[in-house]
């Protein structure tokens, strides 16, 4: 059974993951809220700058511990719950809004003129596969559903795991930034036997 690390390791450890999640999750999720803003997405510029957010909570974290500010770990979970609940209602709207009659009506046609536009032909491609625009109703249902519950399994995997690596942390990391207890100076040393009290000349 390995020993368990000591408390300076593992926040050398938390500040070196802190550090690489903080700016990662910060400055791509930055990207792509200016993708939605050149776009003219409100829900996507929302949502990453709630994302960014979350990111830059988990820098500010990283910098209190590396101002020996126990606190941060705190920011570090916080920032987690942050990123978890922006995606999972985000994800979870995407999945009560699917319209069955918006992609009848908007997607497969819009589909339908990109792929001639290079040369394909959609319902050549329906025939070929046994499918009709109307049967294929239920596929676009299923991929939706599936890429939006693995994104909200790989989110609450991924940030629930965080957050409960910072909690289950945080009492080691407190430790390791303790002040050093204060060391009691020694009592003077007795006069030699047989010299009076302070007479110590020569």
């Amino acid at each position: 059974m390995k020993p368990p690390r000591p408390p300076e390791e593992i926040l050398r450890r938390v500040k070196r993951l802190a550090r690489l999640d903080g700016w990662s999750v910060a400055l791509f999720a930055g990207l792509c809220t200016l993708v939605a803003l050149a776009l003219g997405d409100p829900i996507g510029v929302s949502v990453g700058l709630f994302v960014t957010l979350g990111g830059a909570l988990e820098v500010h974290g990283y910098r209190m511990l590396r101002r020996r500010d126990a606190d941060g770990m705190r920011w570090l979970a916080r920032s987690q719950l942050v990123v978890l609940g922006t995606i999972w209602a985000y994800g979870l709207s995407r999945l009560l809004s699917f319209d069955a009659g918006y992609v009848q009506d908007q997607v497969i046609p819009d589909a339908r003129a990109s792929l001639a536009s290079m040369g394909f032909d959609l319902n050549a491609m329906l025939d070929q596969a046994g499918l009709d625009s109307a049967n294929i109703i239920p596929l676009v249902r299923l991929f939706f559903v599936v890429l939006y519950a693995s994104v909200l399994l790989a989110t609450l995997l991924y940030q629930g795991g965080l957050y409960l690596y910072y909690r289950w942390r945080t009492a080691a990391v407190e430790d390791a930034l303790a002040p050093p207890p204060v060391v009691a100076a020694p009592p003077p040393l007795p006069p030699p036997p047989g010299r009076p009290p302070g007479d110590y000349a020569i």
